[in-house]
């Protein structure tokens, strides 16, 4: 579309909007109707550790959401000299699971509890022995029978349970609903039925610590909508909440709020069986869509749902970028001392460059960069640490290279899981994330550690909000088409994209590291408990 065309689109109101509260940013994209996005606004928001807990405050939810979307509505202004006030469809996603639980005056009963924390590891455990499936720490359902272990006052008082995705949309359209990928981080789905399994809500209604509570799981979860169905329609008091300039107009389509591993599989057109995924931010996680259902029970994989309701086994990794973040924020600082002012790009990019020339093994080196504790290598809690002997071959590319295996590392230990002892393989997995901006380094290493192509699409650094927006123009009109034929036949006709193979010397590399990375763990777990917070 040239700009008449948008500048028109704008108008009529033919836009999709989606918004992803990220770890670290929240974003809000306008979408057109040829899937390209038009305008955009962000806010940068960070995690407290606030008296044992991640969380960030609700009110800064808002904050960010009204702050992203006031720049993107200023750059629909100045760019198309149209003020936006009509849009045809609005979807919600966000870091998926965690825990916000309100009363029945709708307010908020605990800070809410994200995705980050690893402190319901007596729930999780005894929910998975009890359903036989696996129960996330990270999951609401963990979240709530935790808190029930732990004999908390508010629980008592809960009226309803939900993620932060599921929030902002019920605040939005006053509907209490989820997505099916997000309600299945909520509490286990039947794929049957597409909604929580009935069996399980029975056994967990059966527990001795549940049964004194005067609420039934069944009538404080949320409803579990489909990708394609509407979550009702944005109500003059939500539009107020995205707009307080009072511009927005009420009555846009709401799709069903997502977590960012939904919209992940939807911006890279990963929701047909047999198809994967790998986003990176924050934290990591890698989605497989099941032909059939996993032999074992395993507690490093979880079964969630696509979109449109097929089972997927998802590795997800609490740690990731933040490490690397925090090293090239160092390597920022020194250059801003030398009078070098680089663009954050430029800058990894330079730091990234470097790693072409490191030791395929890293030179010796060790990194952990664990900011919070990690499941899948039973650290409790996070002390980022790089170590390193007499004879390593400590060097800038070395560095650099440490830091990025170290990124990959636990992701890699739990595919193990999938390929060895599932013997579930793809053929290609398609990855998206910020570190994919700087083109190529980060793929490689991510091929070499998985032993398998990598395909990185144009969208890689902002698939989340743009795959929202997709999946709310999906609800709005669909023409009947299945999600991902809906994909294939509308959205990625003809995708731009690179597949990186993995190179021989650089998986043998990368072997050698996480040997030293595996042997290594105990030094990091002997941190946690020796250095206190």
């Amino acid at each position: 579309m040239n700009l008449v065309e948008i500048s028109k689109a704008i108008e009529e109101g033919q836009v999709s909007l989606g918004i992803e509260l990220g770890s670290t940013r929240i974003k809000s994209v306008l979408v057109t109707k040829d899937f390209k996005t038009v305008a955009s606004g962000s806010y940068v928001w960070e995690n407290k550790f606030d008296n044992g807990i991640w969380t960030y405050p609700i009110e800064q939810v808002w904050e960010g959401i009204q702050t992203s979307y006031s720049q993107m509505a200023a750059e629909v202004q100045s760019k198309y000299h149209q003020p936006l006030k009509k849009i045809n469809s609005i979807g919600i996603s966000a870091m998926m699971h965690g825990y916000l639980a309100f009363d029945k005056n709708d307010e908020l009963l605990v800070p809410f509890r994200t995705w980050r924390n690893n402190i319901t590891a007596d729930a999780a455990d005894a929910l998975t022995k009890e359903f036989d499936f696996n129960i996330p720490q990270r999951w609401c359902v963990a979240h709530l029978y935790q808190a029930i272990l732990n004999d908390e006052d508010h629980v008592k008082d809960i009226d309803f349970i939900t993620t932060l995705a599921g929030y902002v949309t019920w605040k939005l359209s006053g509907a209490k609903v989820l997505g099916i990928g997000d309600a299945s981080g909520a509490f286990p789905i039947d794929e049957k039925t597409g909604t929580y399994s009935e069996e399980m809500l029975t056994k967990f209604a059966n527990l001795d610590k549940v049964k004194p509570y005067s609420w039934n799981i069944k009538d404080i979860l949320p409803d579990v909508e489909k990708a394609g169905e509407v979550a009702g329609k944005l109500s003059a008091e939500g539009a107020k909440l995205l707009d307080p300039k009072g511009n927005l107009e009420a009555g846009s389509v709401v799709a069903p709020p997502e977590g960012d591993a939904g919209t992940g599989m939807v911006g890279t057109n990963s929701v047909r069986k047999r198809t994967g995924n790998i986003s990176v931010g924050t934290s990591a996680f890698s989605m497989v869509v099941l032909e059939k259902p996993l032999k074992n029970v395993h507690r490093d994989i979880d079964i969630v749902m696509t979109p449109d309701g097929s089972p997927v086994a998802m590795v997800h990794v609490n740690n990731c970028s933040s490490d690397i973040n925090a090293w090239a924020g160092i390597f920022n600082e020194f250059a801003a001392r030398l009078g070098v002012n680089l663009p954050a790009d430029k800058l990894y990019e330079a730091l990234f460059l470097e790693a072409t020339r490191a030791d395929p093994n890293a030179g010796g080196l060790v990194n952990y960069s664990y900011q919070s504790g990690e499941n899948i290598t039973d650290i409790q809690a996070g002390r980022p640490l790089f170590v390193r002997t007499p004879n390593s071959n400590f060097n800038l590319p070395n560095f650099i290279l440490t830091q990025l295996y170290s990124a990959f590392a636990p992701l890699k230990i739990g595919m193990n899981i999938l390929s060895n002892e599932e013997h579930i393989h793809t053929d290609v997995m398609i990855a998206q994330g910020g570190l994919f901006r700087t083109q190529v380094m980060a793929q490689q290493v991510l091929a070499n550690a998985l032993n398998i192509p990598i395909t990185v699409m144009e969208n890689a650094g902002e698939g989340g909000p743009w795959g929202m927006a997709v999946l709310a123009m999906y609800s709005a009109d669909n023409n009947g088409q299945t999600l991902d034929d809906y994909l294939d036949h509308n959205v990625f006709q003809n995708p731009e994209s690179m597949t990186l193979s993995p190179e021989p010397e650089g998986v043998k590399g990368y072997e050698e590291y996480t040997k030293k990375y595996v042997d290594g763990l105990p030094v990091e777990a002997s941190a946690g408990d020796a250095i206190l917070d």
